[in-house]
């Protein structure tokens, strides 16, 4: 038997109602390393992390930023894609972080991946907004094409992708709004380089007692539990 009017109805209200649910979920970090530019960051901030980043997965495999290219080179500095086992987090083993995970609509993620795939394409074009960081100091958003800062621009894409955050402009926005937005659900706070390790015995833990039977479920159980 062929579908009815009614049941084509019904299937086209649910595919509607699974785009606009919070599905799906991205992760921001935010962290301090031991460089020169965090530790002047944190002295005059006073704010314990000074690095923003965005991940789509939990075990922040796929993580982007804006930061140094080069490990030994703070001045060159563009959109990249961020490792915690190389780079500035692969060699400052005493690297702080929070770990949040951010619910999103599958329509917000797609977006998202969307406006990730311009600046994938489009690298070689951005480069870091140094006048921001001085615009911040005077309360004064600095925004100009192809230059953001960390935290600038996890919230422009963020914002970009349709999810609604703080009521700031993006040249304004610091580690510290991430640290303080209730809409987060904190996984973990401690050491970048136990992150995966932490995760891995969690899973274990889980596993054994069978609570959770899905990844969703395990983001949330880890996020209800596990702060360290």
């Amino acid at each position: 038997m062929g579908k009815t009017k009614d049941s084509k109805k019904n299937i086209k209200k649910v595919n509607k109602k699974n785009r606009t649910e919070k599905t799906r979920s991205v992760y921001i970090v935010i962290s301090k390393t031991s460089t020169l530019p965090s530790n002047v960051i944190k002295m005059w901030t006073k704010e314990p992390y000074a690095h923003t980043s965005l991940a789509l997965d939990i075990e922040l495999r796929e993580m982007y930023s804006f930061a140094r290219k080069k490990l030994h080179n703070p001045f060159d500095c563009g959109f990249i894609s961020e490792d915690i086992t190389t780079g500035v987090f692969g060699r400052d083993v005493d690297t702080v972080c929070r770990v949040s995970r951010l619910p999103v609509t599958t329509m917000q993620y797609k977006k998202l991946i969307k406006n990730l795939d311009k600046f994938k394409a489009n690298k070689a074009a951005y480069k870091y907004n140094y006048l921001g960081i001085f615009g911040i100091m005077f309360n004064k958003a600095v925004e100009r094409k192809y230059n953001y800062f960390c935290s600038q621009f996890v919230f422009y894409i963020l914002q970009k992708s349709g999810i609604k955050m703080f009521n700031k402009k993006p040249g304004l926005v610091r580690p510290e709004d991430f640290r303080t937005w209730n809409e987060l659900e904190v996984i973990y706070e401690g050491k970048l380089n136990k992150y995966r390790e932490f995760l891995s015995q969690k899973k274990v833990r889980e596993k054994e007692t069978k609570d959770v039977k899905t990844a969703g479920d395990a983001d949330r159980q880890i996020a209800a539990t596990a702060v360290v």
